[in-house]
């Protein structure tokens, strides 16, 4: 799988700790994460872009229902709220989980029209 990656000025090491993970179970990354400690809130900024849905996970639990039931496509957690090992496996819930759709859809048909302007 390709998988885009970033961090913010804090989480240097654990990007490239999550980064040595993920390349050792075969994926493809491309890093779009700060290389210095330039400040600036990467989930926050994530979610100004069209069509992105990032959602702060400091467990497993929430990686996976923010998948299922959001259709999230980028989690985010704190460099200085987990550690390596929980990051481990929040992104192994999340890259498992899949989007359940159904009873999902309207919620996710709002946020694109609030995205949009039409909402």
């Amino acid at each position: 799988m390709r998988i885009a990656i970033g961090n913010d000025h804090v989480a240097l090491d654990m990007k490239n700790h999550i980064k040595s993970y993920l390349e050792a179970k075969g994926h493809t990354l491309v890093d779009f994460g700060a290389h210095s400690t330039e400040r600036i809130g990467i989930s926050i900024a994530a979610n100004k872009v069209d069509g992105i849905r990032a959602a702060v996970c400091s467990e497993p639990y929430s990686a996976a229902l923010t998948r299922t039931h959001n259709n999230a496509n980028i989690i985010a957690f704190g460099a200085r709220v987990i550690g390596t090992a929980t990051a481990e496996t929040i992104v192994d819930a999340f890259l498992g989980a899949e989007y359940e759709g159904g009873r999902h859809q309207n919620r996710l048909d709002m946020i694109t029209a609030i995205e949009k302007g039409t909402f």
